[in-house]
């Protein structure tokens, strides 16, 4: 079967994986003024991924953990954070930059990324973006919160993404004008705009984005709660 790609408003994700698997990305669920009411209270979690410390993307993790205790993979500070905080890693799940960790068959790497990392004073380490192969090859990209940088080429080179979940807010990330960049960069043929419309900073839209993205790129613009067959 197919995946599914699910937004749940801000930078949060859920991925039905074609194996079966129910993967979190970001979740941040609870005080996020978008995700769905019915979204905030996950009936089954196997998996989390985090791209930084930010309290609007590590969100849930800790939570969910203690209730379905999934796997939860991270960047290596923010995963070492996540283990002092009662969320066990025996699974070598702390990846450094250019790392792969293969988790029953979906392969989960981390990029670079250029913003900030942190929670209150704690230091979580460098910020990064992910790279996730499904298990049917199907490959997504989470940019984090990231501005537009050269080496997403790169990324397009060695990974060849075939969706990439961009920011697009602004203010805190790129806005759409950068986005755009980023979609010529990465090569990739569907976009899913991400970290917009959260909080009145938050000024960039799917539309904004649609007008400058490169020829034939989709825009994929769904409202929190919507799922995208992958």
């Amino acid at each position: 079967m197919a995946g599914t790609l699910t937004w749940l408003g801000h930078s949060a994700f859920r991925i039905d994986t074609p194996g079966g698997k129910r993967v979190y990305v970001d979740p941040f669920l609870n005080g996020n003024p978008k995700c769905p009411e019915a979204e905030q209270q996950p009936e089954r979690v196997d998996m989390i991924l985090l791209t930084h410390g930010h309290d609007d993307h590590v969100g849930d993790t800790i939570p969910l953990y203690e209730q379905f205790k999934p796997r939860v993979i991270a960047p290596v500070e923010l995963r070492w954070w996540l283990d002092s905080q009662g969320v066990a890693d025996g699974q070598g799940s702390d990846p450094g930059k250019g790392g792969t960790v293969d988790a029953d068959g979906i392969k989960v790497t981390v990029t670079d990324a250029n913003h900030s990392s942190s929670i209150a004073d704690s230091y979580m380490g460098e910020p990064t973006g992910l790279v996730v192969e499904l298990e049917d090859g199907t490959t997504l990209y989470f940019a984090g919160d990231t501005n537009v940088f050269g080496d997403m080429a790169l990324i397009r080179r060695i990974y060849e993404p075939d969706v990439a979940m961009l920011p697009i807010g602004d203010h805190y990330t790129m806005g759409p004008k950068e986005a755009a960049v980023a979609l010529e960069l990465l090569g990739v043929q569907r976009c899913v705009p991400c970290h917009w419309g959260t909080f009145g900073l938050l000024t960039g839209t799917p539309e904004a984005l649609r007008d400058l993205a490169p020829a034939g790129v989709e825009i994929v613009d769904v409202e929190p709660g919507g799922s995208v067959e992958l």
